[in-house]
Parts: structure tokens; C-alpha cells; sequence
């Protein structure tokens, strides 16, 4: 009992940083693409939207691959962290190359290349929540339960960051600081999950 307490306690301090560092990646990012197309009602529009469409589908794509028992969420969930992490370390760096090479472009074209240059990490950030709310109801049964504590803590892990981007961090960071310190957050996650899903298979009888 007190290892699921442990266990529990310790999933939702892994999501609440995974929810830190996707808004600190959404901060930067937007930030970046901005300063690469410019601030106007059509570039907001085209970097706000290709955000929520990644994370939507991913949602999806989450949803599809956890309805599979067999398939370890946990150790997904991990191993989504790590490659989130992995493109963030070298995220600012492409979206300036994509940049340098799209600036003739039409609108639309521009709009599809920002779409697909956000599209694989957003996609993975939108996995993570019903890959972990998967998990968390093969062990409990509770689904309310499950997904309601996973949203909350994700949730305050993103009010955490856009608070500490304004007030602390932009400022004593920069970009590249920043994008760094949630791509190191995302390897401590997806590590910590990993060893979570192998401690939890040990366990099992």
C-alpha cells in the first residue's frame, strides 16, 4: 500500500514537471516563430493553431496506442518524454534553419511549413496525458479520479512555468536557456518514468 501511495505521489510530481516544460517549450517556441514571421494577426493565428492541432491529434494518437493493455503506458509515457527532450535540445536551431528557407515563401506555404516543423513535438506532448491517465486506471479502475488528478497537477505544472518564464526566467536565461532547462526536465521525467515502469514490473506478481 504505501509503495502505490509512494508510486502515485511520485507520478503526479513527474507529470506536474512534464506540464512545466511543455509551456516553457510553448513560451520559447512561439516567441521564436514570431521572431522569424513576424507578430500579425496571421502569423499569431497560424503558430496558435498549429500548436493546438498537435497537441490535439497527439491526444488522439495517445488515447488509441494506451486503449491496449498489453502496451506499457508508463514506459511510453517515458520514453515520449525523452524524445520531446530530444527535440527540444535542438529546436531552436532547426526553427532558424526552417526560417532562413521560408521567408520567400507564400503565406500558405509558410503556414503548412510552421504546421509541420510543430507538429511531431506537439504531437507527443498531447500523448502524454492519456498515456499516464491509462496507467494510472489499469492500477486504481478510477477513471474520474485518474484523469482528474493528472489534469490538475499537468495544469498547475503550466502555471508554474508561465510565471516563473515572466518573472525569472526569460529574463536570466534567454531562449536558449530556457529551451535547455525544459529539454533537461523532460530527460529527468523520462527517465523517472522508466525507472517507475521497471521498478512497478519487478513488483508484479
Amino acid at each position: 500500500m504505501i509503495d502505490g501511495i509512494n508510486s502515485d505521489r511520485s507520478l503526479s510530481i513527474v507529470f506536474l514537471a512534464s506540464g512545466f516544460s511543455a509551456l516553457l517549450y510553448q513560451i520559447v517556441w512561439q516567441r521564436s516563430l514570431f521572431a522569424i514571421y513576424g507578430i500579425n494577426i496571421e502569423a499569431v493565428t497560424v503558430v496558435v493553431t498549429a500548436f493546438m492541432v498537435g497537441l490535439g491529434v497527439g491526444s488522439l494518437v495517445g488515447g488509441a496506442v494506451s486503449k491496449d493493455p498489453r502496451r506499457p503506458a508508463l514506459a511510453l509515457f517515458g520514453a515520449v518524454e525523452l524524445a520531446i527532450g530530444a527535440f527540444g535540445v535542438g529546436s531552436l536551431r532547426l526553427f532558424r534553419w526552417v526560417g532562413g528557407r521560408t521567408l520567400e515563401l507564400s503565406f500558405g506555404a509558410t503556414a503548412l511549413v510552421t504546421f509541420l516543423v510543430v507538429l511531431v513535438p506537439t504531437l507527443l506532448m498531447g500523448s502524454t496525458l492519456p498515456l499516464l491517465t491509462a496507467h494510472l486506471v489499469r492500477r486504481t479502475g478510477n477513471v474520474g479520479r485518474s484523469l482528474g488528478r493528472l489534469y490538475c497537477v499537468n495544469t498547475l505544472g503550466s502555471a508554474l512555468a508561465a510565471l516563473a518564464a515572466v518573472l525569472a526566467l526569460m529574463r536570466a536565461l534567454g531562449q536558449h536557456g530556457v529551451v535547455m532547462l525544459a529539454a533537461t526536465t523532460n530527460f529527468v521525467v523520462g527517465a523517472t518514468a522508466l525507472l517507475l515502469a521497471s521498478a512497478e514490473r519487478r513488483r508484479a506478481p
